[in-house]
C-alpha cells in the first residue's frame, strides 16, 4: 500500500465521496476530480495505482479520457462507472482500454471487492515480470509472439494492440496450451474475481481477442471454444517459451 493513490473522476459530489471513503482503507490517498477536464488533467500528469473514471461527465467523457490514458506509455488500472441501462457504452468502455466496469448503481461491497481484486492481479503479474527477468519471458505460438516483460504482441511480425485485460487472458492462455478454461475459471484467474451474470465480459474480451489475432475470427484456431464446456488454446499453436 505505500504510496498508493487512487484517482476518482466523477462529477456526482455524493458518489465521488461514498467511493473515496469506501476505498480509503486500500490506498494511501484517495483524490477526487469533479469534471473531465481536473480529470484529463491529473490523470495525464501523475501516475496512479487505480483511476476509477465516470462515463459520463462534464467536458472530456469517460471514453476521451480513457482513450487518452492508453495513448500513455506508462500503465494506470482503470475501473470504468457506466449507466446500468447501456451495455453500448460499457462495450466501448472496455474496447478504449477500461479493465474493468461497475455499473450504477453499485454495491459499495462490490466495488471495494473489484478493487482488491485489481490490485491483487497487478500484484501478481509484477511478481511474474520480477521473476520473468531471470528467465524466458517470450512466448512463441506459431506466427504469434507473446513477449510478457514488455507486454508485446507480434503476429507475423506485425504489433498487436491489446487492452490490458486482453493481454492478460491471452497470456493466460497461452502459457497454458490444451487446458480448457471455463468461463468462472477466466474470471478468477485473469480477472481476480467470481460473480455469477458476468460470464458474458469474458465472451465479449475473446470475441475481440480473437477478431485481433485470428485470420478468421469466425473459425478460431488459437482461442478454440469447446462446447458446453468453455475455451482452450489450440495446442497446434504450437507455443513454447523462448
Amino acid at each position: 500500500m505505500a504510496g498508493r493513490r487512487i484517482l476518482i473522476v466523477e462529477d456526482e459530489r455524493d458518489i465521488a465521496e461514498l467511493v473515496a471513503l469506501h476505498l480509503g482503507e486500500l490506498c494511501d490517498e484517495a483524490v477526487i476530480a469533479n469534471d473531465g477536464y481536473e480529470g484529463l488533467r491529473l490523470a495525464s500528469s501523475e501516475q496512479w495505482a487505480l483511476i476509477v473514471l465516470d462515463l459520463r461527465l462534464p467536458g472530456p467523457d469517460g471514453l476521451q479520457i480513457c482513450r487518452a490514458i492508453r495513448r500513455d506509455r506508462a500503465y494506470q488500472p482503470i475501473l470504468m462507472l457506466t449507466s446500468k441501462s447501456s451495455e453500448l457504452d460499457r462495450v466501448l468502455g472496455l474496447e478504449t482500454g477500461a479493465d474493468d466496469y461497475l455499473t450504477k448503481p453499485f454495491s459499495v461491497l462490490e466495488l471495494v471487492a473489484r478493487v482488491r481484486a485489481m490490485f491483487r492481479r497487478i500484484e501478481s503479474l509484477q511478481k511474474t515480470v520480477n521473476i520473468s527477468n531471470e528467465r524466458a519471458t517470450v512466448i512463441q505460438a506459431g506466427d504469434l509472439s507473446i513477449d510478457a516483460t514488455r507486454r508485446e504482441v507480434l503476429l507475423a511480425g506485425r504489433q498487436i494492440e491489446l487492452t490490458a485485460r486482453e493481454f492478460d487472458l491471452l497470456d493466460h492462455f497461452a502459457r497454458h496450451p490444451g487446458h480448457v478454461f471455463r468461463r468462472a475459471d477466466l474470471l478468477d484467474k485473469v480477472w481476480g474475481y467470481g460473480h455469477e451474470g458476468y460470464e458474458h465480459t469474458v465472451n465479449s474480451h475473446i470475441n475481440r481477442l480473437r477478431a485481433k489475432i485470428e485470420n478468421n475470427p469466425s473459425e478460431p484456431k488459437m482461442i478454440v471454444t469447446v462446447w458446453g464446456v468453455g475455451y482452450k488454446f489450440s495446442a497446434d499453436s504450437s507455443a513454447s517459451a523462448a
